[in-house]
Order: C-alpha cells, then structure tokens, then sequence
C-alpha cells in the first residue's frame, strides 16, 4: 500500500540567496517534511497558490500539514492591529485559510503547527490575543516548556503525559471557534492545543513546533488518519 500523501503548506521569500541566485524562492524549514517521513507519509510541498484552487489540491491529498510561520492578518478575525503584530502576509493567509476551510469540508485530515493552529482557530470563527509574554523568551531562539493535556481529548490519547515541547510564538488562541475544544495548556494557561470535537474528523492544530523535536506521535497520528482516508471505498 502506498504510503498517505501529506501536503505541507509553505511560503514565499522575496530574496533568497544560494550559489549565485537571488530569487523569490517557496520554501519551509526540512523539518516538516522530515518528521512526515519518519512517521511513516511521503511528504509533497504545496506552493501558495489561488485561493480558489484549495479543493482541487486537497482531492489529491490524503492529509494536510498547515505549517508555522508569520501572523495571521487580524483583520481576518475582526480585530484592530496590535503595533506588536508582525505585518500582514495577505496572500498566505488567504491561501492557508482556503486549504483549511478545504480541508474541513472534505474531512480531509489536518495538523496545524504554530500559526497553523491559529490559521484554524480563525478559519472556524475564533479570534487570537495578539501578544503573550513568556513563549518566544529570546528572540529567534526556540525554547521548551511543558504542556498538559486534557483529559478525554484526541491529544490526551496520543500524549498522555506532561511533555516539554519547542515553543517559538508571541500570539495564542483566544476566543475558540465553532466545534473546537481547547487539548492542552501551558503552566500560564495558554492554550497549547485545539481540536475538532467531533471525533469523526481528524484536526488538530499545535502552538508548538514538532518538527524539531524527536516525538513523532502527533505526526504519526496525522498520517494514521490520513492512511485510512486513502484507503479507496
């Protein structure tokens, strides 16, 4: 059987400098696609594109991956700016946003990684306070703090213990949207996960970043999902 087919989500720099090239390039950290391999997926990158090309991409997915990154335009859920929000990446978030609203409506699985949680929390309605202390301590330097699940979630039954997890974010969720339950806090009270309610759709979205850690449970789950989905009818 093939293995599931996992889209990750990347984005454009303007100037990307190698050997002798300076061009616009897409890219995303290996990590993502790293982590998909070792937990069993194959791993394609999804370029931005037209956001009415998202249900046409995610037909030929099995999962997606919405990967970390800037923050999220707080226009798209109904708030004035925060001078200490980062400047809007309008075409990425409107082409997030589209794969996951995509994705919600196939069932297609879904993880969501750092701005990718909040990227779901917004899609379904919700809203995001736009700067916490604490969770990025140094600037450009990941740090680790323990999370806590919720008992009886999704995440619980994969990590049901309290973990230290690579957190790199100034933004969490605030205001949940439709059907999303909150999985796991930090000691603060951040909201270090959510989750669909509804156990017949696989989506998750992480504040963290499991790409850099060695735990592969969360991703692996992701794939067990996705492989299910591809098995044809």
């Amino acid at each position: 059987m093939p293995r599931p087919l996992i889209g990750i989500t990347t984005y454009v720099e303007e100037s990307t400098r190698y050997g002798v090239w300076d061009v616009p390039t897409a890219l995303v950290p290996t990590g993502y696609h790293r982590l998909v391999q070792a937990s069993g997926g194959s791993a394609v990158l999804l370029p931005p594109d037209e956001p009415e090309a998202a249900a046409e991409v995610l037909a030929r997915l099995d999962g997606l991956v919405v990967a970390g990154g800037p923050d999220v335009d707080p226009a798209r859920y109904g708030a004035a700016r925060d001078p200490r929000t980062g400047p809007a990446a309008t075409l990425r978030d409107a082409w997030e946003l589209s794969l996951i609203s995509a994705a919600l409506s196939s069932r297609t699985p879904l993880l969501g990684i750092c701005r990718g949680m909040q990227a779901l929390n917004v899609a379904l309605g919700g809203t995001l306070i736009q700067h916490i202390d604490g969770h990025a301590v140094v600037p450009g330097v990941i740090s680790w703090h323990p999370v806590r699940p919720v008992p009886g979630t999704l995440y619980a039954a994969l990590v049901p213990e309290e973990s230290h997890v690579p957190t790199y974010h100034h933004q969490a969720a605030d205001r949940l949207g439709r059907g999303l339950i909150a999985s796991s806090h930090a000691a603060d009270g951040t909201v270090e996960s959510i989750e669909l309610a509804d156990p017949a759709h696989w989506a998750l979205g992480v504040q963290w970043h499991p790409e850099l850690d060695e735990d592969t449970r969360v991703m692996s789950a992701l794939v067990a999902a996705a492989s299910v989905c591809s098995v044809p009818a």
